[in-house]
This record gives structure tokens, sequence and C-alpha cells, in this order.
């Protein structure tokens, strides 16, 4: 990873407004000095996610996420940190420093991207001179805006077309066949992999071209669909086709509509559908899921309704369910036997194939119907065998009411699992304290956290104390973090709240740090100066009386000497002041 200078981050995030870069993907609503919105990491009715302009971070009170603006783009766009920055920094005009970007690039995989660029162009500008390619795209429904959205392309007959078009020299070849776009007989012989193929791209989460689909056109003895092979841009069981597009159509997603195929996605997109993806000639594996997931809270597998289809709906709840948090969603739509989602949403439009994923069959029911199936519930026996099915699966899934209500289901259809339970189990026996006949006191508050909370209302609070820092030799937790956080705004003067939460977010104090950065502070900025002066003047004199309570006790075991004891007389002096 590329060492981005510090100063260089800080005046990023000085510069970008992390309200408008979230509001233009999640809708937000100004509530006093900060912003609100649900949850685009979780699901939620209740607004508990906030972004505060003046930090320049965000949090959610309902699952823990939080962060800067870089964070927020890495997380909802799922790019890479160097890309969210390259991304920042375009949209405030600045530049990422050269070396960060040389140490960061590849050379390889920069020759890699481009080469595919230059492929999916040359497929594009075949496609406009070929009337056959054209035409089927005609007969299929596809539109010229559409084709231009998914960059459809042609490979044109001929087993060099590509090779010599862009394989100029050794290097290009090279890369052409580690792009996964040239193909090696027997002989040696290097040919071109796709021919006489409408040609899909399959781009990456920034829109990069990582590699091809092709259907073919004539008579040909390969596969009517043809992938590129994994490379080191593509690997099929962490891509979703389509998913780039689908980011780019909606700003926000309520939902992912998982298909088998490109033209599924493409038909789909033609009717007005944008929310379709599409496996790319595998089953749905662990990382589609995730992925799947990070981007809508509700996610429909759209298959056929035969044993194969069914088979690829199994596959889907394997990968699917160690991934159902709280808040998920996930059904399964079975198209008629010789339907598929291209053919549905032309006969039927967009309202019909809405229609039919409202009668989608939620996840829960599925899973315990194919289990059941073929068991009988009416013996022990068969509830015993559904049981012994379910339960392996069931423990799969995060805790949280979803699982209770699962392990509920087993429980009400085979009886296993459910227990005897009487109320003192359930009920929680509070303890009231009664020393010395007294409840027992509020605890005293912290100077030390006082000052780190109003710290992180305002880092800049800290340029006003010189080292060497007094309070240092303090003994009390959070001592060290409050001279550390001090340090680090002295040593990085304009940085942010959210950048400081950054700073400490591998360490054991960054939950405690995220709450207290979140909670809203009384007052102005005139008063909190004024109160984390007092706070840091009152933490200087509980040193000299931390060490007026080592001479007292060093006097009770031994007695002082001369220069304790004008220490001592200096210290109570101090203190008396």
């Amino acid at each position: 990873m590329a060492r981005i200078p510090d100063a260089f981050i800080d005046e990023l995030l000085a510069r970008t407004d992390i309200v408008e870069v979230i509001q233009a993907r999640v809708p937000l609503k100004r509530q006093g000095r900060e912003y609100s919105a649900r949850c685009p990491f979780h699901d939620e009715r209740s607004p508990s996610f906030t972004v505060s302009p003046t930090k320049q971070f965000y949090h959610c009170f309902g699952c823990g996420a939080h962060g800067t603006a870089i964070s927020f783009l890495m997380n909802y766009d799922r790019l890479e940190f160097l890309d969210a920055v390259d991304e920042l920094a375009r949209q405030a005009g600045m530049e990422v420093p050269r070396e960060a970007r040389q140490r960061a690039a590849n050379p390889e995989s920069q020759g890699l991207y481009e080469v595919l660029d230059q492929a999916c162009r040359y497929f594009q500008r075949q496609l406009a001179g070929s009337d056959r390619a054209r035409g089927y795209l005609d007969d299929r429904g596809v539109g010229e805006a559409v084709r231009a959205q998914f960059s459809v392309g042609y490979a044109p007959e001929g087993f060099s077309a590509l090779k010599d078009a862009l394989g100029t020299d050794p290097r290009q070849l090279q890369l052409l066949d580690r792009a996964g776009l040239l193909s090696k007989n027997d002989r040696g012989h290097v040919y071109d992999k796709f021919r006489d193929r409408v040609m899909f791209p399959i781009h990456d989460r920034r829109g990069r071209v990582i590699a091809f689909g092709g259907r073919v056109l004539g008579k040909d003895d390969g596969p009517k669909y043809l992938n590129s092979p994994e490379t080191p841009l593509f690997h099929k069981g962490r891509e979703l086709y389509g998913l780039w597009q689908v980011r780019q159509a909606n700003r926000t997603l309520a939902r992912l509509v998982v298909v088998e195929g490109y033209m599924d996605v493409i038909a789909l997109f033609e009717h007005g559908v944008t929310q379709a993806v599409a496996t790319l000639g595998t089953a749905t594996t662990p990382d589609h899921a995730e992925l799947l997931f990070r981007n809508a809270p509700d996610v429909y597998f759209c298959f056929d309704g035969d044993r194969a289809g069914r088979a690829a709906a199994w596959k889907a709840v394997e990968s699917v369910l160690p991934r159902m948090r709280d808040g998920r969603q996930a059904f399964f739509l079975f198209l008629p036997e010789g339907e598929d989602p291209d053919t549905i949403v032309r006969k039927e439009g967009a309202a019909g194939f809405d229609a039919r994923l409202r009668e989608a069959t939620p996840l829960s029911q599925f899973l315990f119907d194919s289990l059941g199936a073929e068991v009988d519930l009416r013996t022990l026996e068969g509830k015993g065998r559904l049981a012994e099915r379910a339960k392996p699966l069931l423990a799969q899934i995060p805790d949280g009411a979803f699982a209770d209500l699962m392990r509920q289901r087993l429980v009400e259809l085979t009886g296993v699992g459910a227990r005897n339970s009487t109320p003192a189990t359930h009920v929680p026996v509070q303890r009231a304290s009664h020393s010395s006949g007294r409840g027992s006191a509020a605890p005293k508050r912290s100077l030390v956290r006082s000052a780190i909370a109003l710290l992180l209302q305002k880092p800049a609070l800290a340029l006003d104390l010189q080292p060497p820092y007094g309070f240092a030799a303090l003994r009390q937790p959070g001592v060290d973090l409050l001279a550390g956080i001090i340090e680090l705004v002295r040593e990085r003067p304009g940085i942010a709240t959210g950048s400081v939460l950054e700073h400490v977010g591998d360490t054991d104090h960054a939950a405690a740090l995220q709450k207290l950065a979140s909670q809203p502070m009384p007052g102005d900025e005139a008063l909190w100066h004024e109160e984390f002066l007092d706070a840091m003047a009152q933490l200087e004199r509980q040193v000299l009386q931390q060490r007026v309570d080592e001479l007292q006790a060093k006097q009770r075991d031994g007695g002082l000497d001369m220069r304790d004891k004008e220490e001592m007389r200096a210290l109570l002096g101090s203190l008396a002041r």
C-alpha cells in the first residue's frame, strides 16, 4: 500500500464536504448542527446514522459504522483506499502526490486495464460496422442507449482480427494473452479467443473493463456463451455483471435482482428494471453474497423453475445464510418452464416483472420447504430428520432476531429445541447496593475524559498548549491517550475529528472515542475553549497533589530530607493559590 502523506490526507478532508459526498448517495435531513439518515449499511426504520460537517465524520448508532469521507466511499462505493482518495482529490481539484501514485500503481495491472479498454473500444467499433450483430441486438429488443450503457460490442469472424489490430508488439501480445483475449492450440498457434460473438464487457466497481463475455452468432463448435478465463484482474466468483451499471443508474438501492445471463440483465434494463445483476457462469459464491448485501438489503434470486434452477437456488442459500444479519432479506423467484427474465419482461413489462418479485418465496420458506421435501412430518422420525438437516444450517445464521425466528420455526415444525423454563430463568435480578445504608454515589467526573471529549469536538484546542505537558505525569487512565491526541494535533494542525478517529481506529480506545465524538456537546466553541483550558489547569493541579501525596507517604515511612521539605512547601503554596 502506498503511503500518502498525512498532510495531504488532512488537506483533502478539509477541502471535502462530507455532507455533499454522502448526500449524493444517501438522502440526508438536517437536524441542528448535524445531518441524519437511515443507515446505508444496515436496514433500519428510524434514522440512527449521523453526519457531522464540523467534525467531518459519520457515525451510525445502530450498527457502529463510522469514518471519514474516504472510508465512506470505501464502504459504500466499494473502493480501495487509493481509489477513494483519487475520487475525492478529483472532486477537490487536488493532485495525489506523484510518488504515492507511482508506488501504488502496478505496472502490469495498468497495462492489462489499458489493453482491455482498447479491446472494448475495438469491439464497439466492430459492432457499428456489422449489420449481422446489430440485427441480433435489434431482434432481442436492445436499443442504442442500453448498448452504449453496457458498452456492447462485436468480435468479428476470423482467427486474428483483434490480435492483428492490437498486438502491435511483443509487449502488447503478452498483455492480450494475460488479459484472457488470446488462445493457443496444441501446435502453439495463437489466435483470438472471441470470434463472431456479441461482446459484453465486464466492469469492476470503478467502471474499468476487467473481462468479457461473448454470445456466439454463427454455428460454432464452442459454447453459446463464452467468458474470459481467470486473470490477475478477473475472478468470476467475486464479480457481478452489471453491478457497475446498477450503481450508476440508482442513487440508492433497496434491492438487487440476481439473474443468470448477460441478456437477462440487459433486457431488464431496457424495460426499466435497473437493479439486475448476473453471476458469471458460476453458482452464487460467498463473495457474491457479501457483495450483494453490501449494496442492497434485499436480494432476489431469479432462476428457472426446473431442477437445475432449484439446485442453483440452493447453492445461493448456502452462501447467503452466514450473511443474513438482521435487516437483510433474500427471496427466490422461480420462472415458468421455457421462460427467463428476458422473455418475461418483454411479455409483461416492468410492472409484470415487479408483480412476480412481490410474490417471490422468502428464504425462510424456501429453506424449510426444501429440507422438508420427501419428509413425513406426521412421524417422529420425519421430524427428527428435518431437525438434523436444519440445525447445521441455522447455526450459520448470525445471532439476532432472524436467527431466533428461524430456530423458533424449526421448533414449531418439529418440536426439537423447545425447552421448559421458569420465570426466574428470564427475569434479571437487580440488586441494590446498601453499603453504609446509602445508595452508591455517582461516579466522579473524569477530567481526562472531559478534555478528550472537547478535543474531539474541536481538535484545534490542542494548539493552545505548549510542551512539555505537566499533566502527562498524572497516573490516571486515559492520560497517555490525551497526550497522544494533543501531540497528533500539534503535528497535523489542520486535522479534523474524523481523521483523529481514523488515526486511533486500530487501538483499544477506538470504540470509546467514537462514542465520545458522536455525543453532542452543549455550548459553542468559545465555551469549549474555556472548559478545555480549565480542565487542563485542573489536571496540572492534580499532578501537584499527586506529588504531595507521594511526599507525605515518604514522610510517614522514614521522613523527608531538606530538599523534600522545600519541595513540599512549594507544592502546598502552589495548591493554595
